[in-house]
C-alpha cells in the first residue's frame, strides 16, 4: 500500500486510542507483530488502530517521547507525545471524553441543543515553530465550524431519515434547529501569539508522486476529536493524522459522516511542508453522495472510510499556501 493510499485512511475508532512506539529497523521503517524474527504485518498496520503497529524511528533527526497503549485493563490513560522536527515541534495530546458538566457549558455556549456523543476536547495535534506560530487542530474549533442554526438541505435530509427510522423511539430527536450531522469544513487553526502565517489562495498541488516515494517513517500519531453514532443509525466522526519523514511532514484531517439509508459524506484537510521552505500546502476537498447513488458500490465498503471515499462525488476543493511571517535577520554582534 503506497503512503497516500495509507494516510487517506481514517479507521474508525472509539474511545480506545494506541500509540505507536518508533522503531528503527535496517533498511528503512519496520513493523514487527511479535519478537525478533516473527513474521512482518501488512504495511497498513502502520495506522495505530492496530495494537501491533510500529514505525520507524531515526535518532538523527527529531526526538519523540516514549509511548504506550493507552487503553489498559486498569481503564483509559492520556497521553502527550512531542516531537522535533527542525524548527518544529509537533504535539499530539490524547485525553479522556469531556465530562458532562462540561459538555453541557460548552453546549449553552454554542447554542448547540448538544455535542456528540464522543467529545474529546483535551485531544489536540499541533505543529509549532520556534518563533511561535503554527497550526494546530482542536475538537473545539472544529465544532465552532458546524451550522447551529436551521440548514434546509441538511433539515430536508434529516426529515428522509427520521421517514426511514420511523419505528425507532429516537426518529423524532434527529430534526432539530442545528446540523444533527455535526458536519464541518474545519481545516484546522492558525496559532501563534504575534504574527501568524498568512492564508493565501493557490493553484499549487500537493505533490503526491513524491509523496508515494517510500521514505523512512520518523513519527506517526493519530488523534481523535469526536464520534458519534447518530443513534446507532450511521456514524459522524472526525480525526487528524500526521506522518513525518526526514525532509517533509504531511497531515490528513478527515471528517466521515455515515446516514444509514440517506448518504454518506467526507471532508478531508490535506497539509504538506517540505523542510526548506518558506509555507505549507493545505488542500480541502468535499465528497458526497446519497446511498442510492452508489448502487454500483458494495455495501461493505460504506463503513470504510478509506474504501468509499474514492467512489464519492468531488463537490468542492479549496487549496491555499501557509506563508510563514517575515522574520528580521539578527544583527551581528
Amino acid at each position: 500500500m503506497s503512503f497516500v493510499e495509507l494516510l487517506a485512511g481514517h479507521t474508525h475508532r472509539s474511545a480506545a486510542s494506541v500509540s505507536v512506539q518508533a522503531r528503527s529497523a535496517p533498511g528503512g521503517p519496520g513493523l514487527s507483530s511479535g519478537g525478533p524474527g516473527g513474521p512482518s504485518p501488512p504495511r497498513r498496520l502502520l495506522d495505530p488502530g492496530c495494537c501491533c503497529a510500529r514505525a520507524g524511528l531515526s535518532a538523527s533527526f527529531g526526538f519523540a517521547e516514549r509511548s504506550r497503549i493507552m487503553l489498559s485493563h486498569g481503564g483509559f490513560q492520556s497521553s502527550r507525545q512531542n516531537f522535533a522536527f527542525g524548527p518544529w515541534t509537533v504535539t499530539a495530546a490524547q485525553n479522556h471524553i469531556m465530562k458532562s458538566k462540561d459538555i453541557e457549558r460548552l453546549s449553552e455556549e454554542m447554542n448547540m441543543p448538544s455535542l456528540p456523543e464522543m467529545l474529546f476536547g483535551d485531544n489536540v495535534l499541533r505543529i509549532q515553530h520556534v518563533d511561535g506560530y503554527g497550526i494546530e487542530f482542536n475538537a473545539i474549533d472544529a465544532l465552532k465550524r458546524v451550522n447551529n442554526l436551521t440548514d434546509s438541505v441538511k433539515v430536508a435530509c434529516a426529515q428522509e431519515w427520521q421517514q426511514s427510522r420511523a419505528d425507532s423511539e429516537h426518529s423524532k430527536e434527529v430534526v432539530r434547529p442545528y446540523d444533527w450531522t455535526y458536519t464541518t469544513d474545519y481545516k484546522g487553526t492558525l496559532i501563534g501569539d504575534g504574527e501568524r502565517m498568512k492564508e493565501v489562495l493557490t493553484d499549487e498541488r500537493i505533490d503526491l508522486d513524491r509523496l508515494k516515494v517510500r521514505e523512512q517513517i520518523v513519527f506517526f500519531q493519530e488523534v481523535l476529536l469526536f464520534e458519534d453514532e447518530l443513534h446507532d443509525h450511521g456514524v459522524s466522526t472526525i480525526g487528524v493524522k500526521i506522518r513525518v519523514m526526514p525532509t517533509s511532514f504531511f497531515v490528513l484531517m478527515r471528517f466521515f459522516l455515515r446516514v444509514d439509508g440517506v448518504l454518506i459524506r467526507v471532508n478531508d484537510t490535506r497539509l504538506y511542508h517540505e523542510a526548506g521552505k518558506n509555507f505549507m500546502l493545505r488542500e480541502f476537498s468535499m465528497r458526497e453522495n446519497r446511498m442510492e447513488d452508489l448502487k454500483g458500490v458494495p455495501a461493505a465498503l460504506f463503513t470504510d472510510p478509506n474504501e468509499v471515499a474514492p467512489h464519492l462525488a468531488l463537490k468542492l476543493t479549496h487549496c491555499d499556501k501557509l506563508e510563514f511571517p517575515q522574520t528580521e535577520p539578527m544583527e551581528p554582534q
